[in-house]
């Protein structure tokens, strides 16, 4: 890695960026481990608030799209509603045509695993660790998304938008699975995700380990901002980088500090 990326990135080569608790619990946002889980979610969202006028080649479209991706990682219902702020049920029926469009996107298009993540989760699983699959999807598209990953018995809770008052960027996911499953210090949580929101949640519920996913250029400023204390842009690293709690290596990744 040269200098230059080290001195951009401090996460980036093998130093830390704040200090880590032993980590006892690992929350892993369920669309940031799955291939796909983006484009998934834009084509759903694009058909969604085309339902309500908003398409391809408008000022309003261009602006909604601005927004999606503003908010990665909110509640879908959350989204439309900041679309739709003073009108409701513009915001619920979009919304609907989200869920709809979601389950359809993900027929034709398909959703995996990354790389490296059946092992990663089996890794830690064995290790001790306690493992929570978190989503701000409803119900419904999470047990979707799960069903297809063959995830339901890769961990030890599973929780939803449908399962806390708020979901992402808030905190209430993060802390309802220290609760449930009984840890002791929310400072002994590792969150890791691909969105703002699930750092933020993370960050803000109290965890010291927070890793942001690499996917794309540009991704490790969008996740150090929201307050990412690590990098990772392989997560079948994650057991070792939980184990030994280090930087980061960033393996087949370019950041454009390259």
């Amino acid at each position: 890695m040269s200098d230059s990326r080290r001195e951009a990135y401090p996460a980036l080569g093998g130093k830390q960026v704040s200090d880590t608790s032993p980590v006892s619990l690992v929350c892993c946002d369920v669309v940031g481990a799955a291939a796909a889980g983006g484009s998934v979610l834009e084509r759903a969202f694009a058909e969604a608030i085309a339902t309500q006028g908003v398409v391809t080649g408008t000022a309003a479209y261009v602006r909604s799209m601005v927004q999606f991706d503003r908010t990665r990682g909110w509640p879908p219902a959350d989204v439309v509603r900041s679309l739709f702020p003073e009108e409701e049920i513009r915001a619920q029926a979009a919304n609907l045509a989200f869920e709809r469009s979601f389950r359809a996107a993900v027929d034709r298009f398909g959703v995996l695993p990354l790389p490296g993540a059946n092992e990663a989760l089996a890794k830690l699983t064995a290790a001790g660790t306690k493992i929570c699959l978190v989503s701000s999807l409803s119900r419904p598209a999470l047990s979707l998304v799960m069903e297809r990953l063959d995830w339901w018995q890769r961990a030890d809770l599973v929780l939803c938008a449908d399962d806390v008052a708020r979901g992402f960027p808030w905190p209430d996911l993060v802390l309802t699975a220290v609760l449930r499953l009984g840890i002791g210090d929310v400072r002994d949580v590792a969150m890791v995700t691909a969105s703002e929101g699930g750092i933020l949640s993370a960050r803000r519920a109290g965890s010291r380990f927070v890793v942001g996913l690499l996917s794309d250029v540009g991704d490790a400023n969008r996740l150090l901002r929201a307050g990412a204390t690590h990098l990772l842009a392989d997560i079948g690293e994650l057991p070792d980088l939980v184990a030994s709690r280090p930087g980061l290596t960033t393996t087949g990744f370019t950041t454009a500090s390259d």
